[in-house]
């Protein structure tokens, strides 16, 4: 398939796509939904609000005709959603797509990993920010043990999934599981992704001297382990990453706070209620939903979203001060994924 390859006006291509396929969440983590704030009574979007799954699918097919190679699915807890398996295998349809992942708490995944790999799914990124059960009940806010996420680990490497393990680090809260994390990935030849805590949304009280820097984890683990650089496989990887000497393992670190990859951010997002962000910091979309169900053709469409990716300059991670980030008005993430 031709694709029309179209880039930001600061030369940057359009090569991923993020799909937030719910605003639902089974956790409450604090860094993305926190309890005080999505509550019992948190009015959450009606389905009618909801791309369908042929809605986000004609949109798919759209992105990767103007040179989108990868999409992730992510959520709220994606899996939340009902007949997933059904959506993996209309986007593993499309020609020209390359890669399809999805981001998860990894408690459903026993009951959905063979379907999801079946359909086509490639792989999944897993969070799990500690080891310890009293700890990592308190993160997620629901008092969910560490036991149904190793399931659902283990569910998606039976069924052939490639795995790799989110973990979210904040200062004071988490810190101290860096090396157990570490050795427990590296011990079951899993990837591991360590992400600096971030000023996603505006609900989670976000503040810089709660971030762990790269460096600062780097420090840490390099007193227990060997590490030597990787570089990196593609324009635009976000991950920093670096391989154990005495293993083929990887680890790897989102740096958005300490080391921003604006430059090179090729990921355009498409939220769960139908707008499309061109930065995850954004507090305002482009509705694609209501242009698409007035009666808009494919043509029209192509046009809107080079509309809006070529007119992009979003540095936001290049200017984050303190004093942006409580101020700015961002999106939440159970809205636009990660």
């Amino acid at each position: 398939m031709a694709k029309t390859i179209v880039k930001d006006k600061l030369n940057r291509p359009l090569r991923d796509l993020r799909i937030s396929v719910i605003d639902r969440c089974n956790f409450r983590c604090q860094y993305c939904m926190p309890a005080e704030i999505f509550g019992p009574d948190f009015a959450f979007l009606p389905k009618s609000e909801l791309l369908s799954y042929e809605e986000i699918e004609r949109l798919a097919r759209i992105f990767v005709s103007l040179g989108v190679e990868k999409i992730r699915l992510t959520g709220g807890e994606p899996l939340m959603r009902k007949d997933m398996p059904k959506l993996v295998k209309m986007l593993s349809d499309i020609e020209g797509l390359k890669d399809i992942g999805l981001t998860t708490n990894g408690v459903l995944l026993p009951k959905h990993a063979k379907d999801l790999k079946e359909a086509g799914l490639l792989r999944v990124n897993i969070s799990l920010d500690s080891l310890d059960d009293e700890l990592f009940g308190q993160i997620n806010g629901r008092n969910v043990g560490v036991k149904p996420v190793l399931k659902g680990i283990e569910a998606a490497k039976e069924a052939g999934l490639g795995v790799k393990i989110n973990m979210v680090v904040k200062k004071g809260l988490n810190d101290s599981e860096i090396v157990p994390m570490a050795k427990f990935c590296k011990d079951n030849g899993l990837q591991l992704r360590f992400i600096e805590y971030m000023d996603v949304g505006s609900t989670n009280g976000w503040k810089m001297d709660e971030v762990v820097t790269k460096k600062e984890i780097y420090d840490i683990l390099k007193e227990h382990y060997l590490l030597e650089p990787v570089d990196p496989d593609y324009f635009g990887e976000v991950a920093k990453r670096y391989r154990y000497k005495d293993s083929g393992v990887d680890v790897g670190f989102i740096t958005s706070v300490s080391e921003s990859f604006c430059s090179s951010c090729t990921r355009s997002r498409l939220s769960a209620n139908g707008q499309i962000f061109t930065c995850l910091f954004n507090g305002e979309g482009h509705d694609i939903k209501e242009f698409m169900r007035k009666g808009a053709t494919d043509e029209e469409i192509t046009d809107r979203i080079i509309m809006i990716w070529s007119g992009r300059k979003d540095r936001y991670s290049d200017e984050r001060t303190e004093e942006t980030a409580a101020n700015r008005k961002k999106i939440e993430m159970s809205y636009i994924g990660g």
